[in-house]
């Protein structure tokens, strides 16, 4: 009964514009709070690095798949305790952000929260959650959060149909409901038009050195309807090379990956490369 009590929803009025439909329990709040001391002095100038900072104090937080789907209404979901890749990609997107800002409340870290998650900054319902990690990049740069750099160290564009989530429907229990359903098939069918651009698996290597550390990494994959399989942050290691630093499938935590970045990719399978958006 306690477990359940801890993730209830609260439904919060929060001033200067925030989404009033939060799902947060006590619990995530003070680990929020005590992020925000944590990660206090993380700061480097370079915001890069500080995306690698602020991520390492993730580390071995576990993996857990479907934080976000809870209820039967679209909520910003606040969750430390458990994160999948895309999750452990906002938040720490989120947190460094606040650092940039100068800013340390809770209220702040939910406002960059619902900017990086949702469609034009704005939570409005299910299909108003960037889903699809190509569109997360793509509407994070309009945003100016981010910028696309895949052309500029050697990806090449592609197109793709894009549809996993219309075609496997009984996998996403809000798609149950008519009106999602029919609004997810309309983003589809608006990314079917858009190319995207990806580095080949083959030519990671040789480009490895204009990735920086900090940069967001996301799988591109073969499999049908689908444009990304997974996201994490790059970091250049000890040995000089970049590896990734994720919450692992394989480990169920966060970690950087003991293989550098273009070797780990070889591994996974269906991948055809990566693209890569660089924090601004």
């Amino acid at each position: 009964m306690k477990k359940l009590l801890s993730i209830l929803f609260i439904f919060t009025i929060i001033p200067s514009g925030i989404c009033q439909q939060i799902t947060c329990s006590p619990e995530d709040r003070a680990a929020v709070e005590n992020k925000l001391v944590e990660i206090d002095e993380l700061f480097q100038g370079d915001f890069g690095a500080t995306m690698v900072s602020v991520g390492k104090t993730f580390m071995k937080t576990p993996y857990v798949a479907k934080t976000l789907e809870i209820g039967d209404t679209e909520t910003l979901v606040v969750n430390l305790q458990g994160l999948d890749c895309t999750t452990f990609v906002e938040n720490v997107l989120a947190f460094s952000m606040l650092l940039k800002q100068q800013e340390n409340s809770f209220e702040a870290y939910l406002k960059n929260l619902e900017t990086i998650r949702y469609k034009n900054g704005a939570l409005d319902g299910y299909a108003s959650r960037l889903h699809y990690f190509s569109e997360w990049i793509a509407n994070n740069a309009e945003k100016g959060l981010i910028k696309d750099i895949t052309g500029e160290i050697g990806g090449e564009e592609i197109t793709k149909d894009i549809n996993f989530m219309s075609t496997h429907r009984d996998l996403y229990p809000f798609l149950a409901d008519n009106t999602n359903f029919s609004k997810i098939k309309d983003s589809e069918n608006f990314l079917n038009n858009q190319a995207i651009c990806v580095l080949a698996q083959d030519k990671i290597a040789e480009n490895e050195h204009l990735i920086q550390s900090g940069d967001i990494i996301a799988f591109a994959t073969s499999i049908n309807g689908l444009d990304v399989t997974h996201t994490g942050i790059a970091t250049r290691d000890t040995d000089g090379r970049i590896h990734l630093l994720h919450a692992s499938t394989g480990t169920m935590q966060v970690e950087i990956s003991k293989k550098p970045l273009a070797d780990y990719v070889k591994g996974i399978k269906n991948n055809t490369g990566i693209m890569v958006a660089r924090p601004n």
